[in-house]
């Protein structure tokens, strides 16, 4: 028996028109905040909070930074500046002159090469001298 699986479910259903219903919620809830302000202070006092909670709302109900909803922007950013932080550091040593002019040679000088060059084969040989001495370890003990 075939069963049909829901597809696309993080997409949200468009219920009033061409929005959801969270964002319809956002744009009732700006308009009437914004009318209830140009109420109470008229036009000329209320101009200034009028935009600002209609760019909120209007971000909210339309700005997706990072294809995620705006709201979750907010959430972080409410709860970076709300919750104690924990700054670890670390104490910088004071170099002698003598590891500052180490510190200061090019990694040529510091280390030449004396030996000859380890190729494949050699690589090789050496790890499975190292594994038949490991397994010579394991069985003594």
């Amino acid at each position: 028996m075939q069963f049909k699986v829901p597809q696309f479910l993080d997409i949200e259903d468009k219920i009033f028109g061409p929005f959801t219903f969270r964002q319809f919620i956002y744009l009732a809830g700006g308009a009437g905040l914004c009318f209830v302000l140009y109420k109470l202070l008229g036009l000329i006092l209320a101009a200034v909070p009028i935009l600002f909670i209609g760019g909120l709302a209007g971000a909210l109900t339309f700005y997706r930074p990072n294809n995620k909803p705006f709201i979750n922007m907010l959430e972080s950013g409410f709860k970076y500046f709300t919750q104690s932080k924990l700054y670890i550091w670390e104490k910088k040593r004071e170099l002698n002159a003598d590891q500052r002019a180490a510190a200061k040679k090019p990694m040529t000088e510091m280390a030449p090469r004396t030996e000859a060059e380890l190729t494949g084969g050699k690589l090789r040989d050496l790890a499975w001298s190292l594994d038949v001495l490991d397994l010579s370890k394991q069985k003594e003990s």
